[in-house]
């Protein structure tokens, strides 16, 4: 298999390109830190070379991230979903967008959203028929009005949405949205949600090279396993045979217990990888319910 630009010379280290700054720049080195990776950082700030395997990053602005995978220069990215999705609803010279999420990561959760001035009397899509949107995410836009059946006038901004409507530019805004607080300090209200976004894994969707192929399958189980085991905990507990089944049902989070049986024989040790929250209230639970002897513990790394 080719690379995805066959003018790119084809490379035996995997290339990652991530933001170098703003939101998703830190929870991203921090991801992939605990995925066992580790770089020695350029003088310039902007390419950090693997130390710990042959994977590098590029610290690149976040909406050249999908450009540069298809061009070959990188080979995976770490984006927000609002930027692969306008990416990949774009007009391009060069064809078809072939770009996919491969992973979600969990952080920089927002949401893309329409709003409007807080005195109107909202009551559905249709009243945005015939207004003009402000926006920087335009392919966007333009495909949810076209869903919804509405010929509205697109404005597309680089910057400073949210103030276009206080300068007579637009009547509407479509926008990134996380606490609201800014649409609140220009008296905008949001309500319609077009996108939930948040941090996303983005590569090609036309197989890389063998060696950079293994290298990504590598990242992935490591993510996998990273990402698996975030908001997860063991729990360690004993209980008789006929209680098993009472504790195990206050458990639908959990992965099927491992049963160890101990020297009474009617005595069971059990231990369980649960995803959701331990609290003090459902250790409670699970102690009414036969279990005795509960620990919890922190899970640091696991590879399916």
């Amino acid at each position: 298999m080719t690379s995805p630009n066959p003018q790119v010379a084809v490379r035996d280290r995997l290339r990652i390109a991530i933001q170098k700054n703003g939101r998703l720049s830190a929870p991203a080195r921090a991801l992939l830190g605990s995925c066992g990776l580790t770089w020695r950082e350029s003088p310039d700030h902007l390419f950090c070379y693997g130390e710990s395997a042959p994977i590098d990053l590029l610290l690149v602005r976040d909406d050249d991230i999908p450009g540069l995978i298809e061009s070959g220069l990188c080979d995976v990215g770490v984006v927000g979903r609002n930027v692969l999705r306008e990416h990949a609803g774009s007009d391009m010279p060069t064809g078809p967008v072939m770009l996919e999420e491969w992973r979600a990561l969990g952080f920089g959760s927002c949401r893309l959203s329409v709003a409007v001035p807080q005195d109107w009397a909202w009551q559905g899509p249709a009243q945005l028929a015939g207004k003009r949107i402000a926006t920087s995410y335009p392919a966007l836009l333009k495909r949810w009005l076209h869903g919804q059946g509405i010929d509205a006038q697109i404005l597309e901004l680089s910057g400073s949405v949210e103030i276009a409507p206080r300068l007579g530019q637009a009547d509407a805004i479509c926008d990134l949205v996380s606490s609201g607080a800014t649409l609140a300090a220009n008296q905008l209200v949001a309500v319609e949600d077009i996108l939930l976004s948040e941090a996303v894994l983005a590569g090609p969707s036309t197989p890389l090279p063998p060696m950079l192929r293994e290298l990504a399958e590598t990242l992935l189980r490591r993510l996998d396993g990273v990402l698996r085991i975030r908001d997860s905990r063991l729990l360690m507990f004993q209980a008789s045979r006929g209680q098993v089944d009472a504790v195990v049902r206050l458990l639908p989070d959990a992965e099927t217990p491992t049963q160890y049986p101990l020297e009474d024989g009617e005595t069971l040790a059990l231990q369980a990888l649960c995803h959701g929250a331990v609290t003090w209230q459902r250790m409670e639970e699970l102690k009414r319910a036969g279990a005795r002897g509960l620990m919890v513990l922190p899970v640091e790394r696991m590879l399916a």
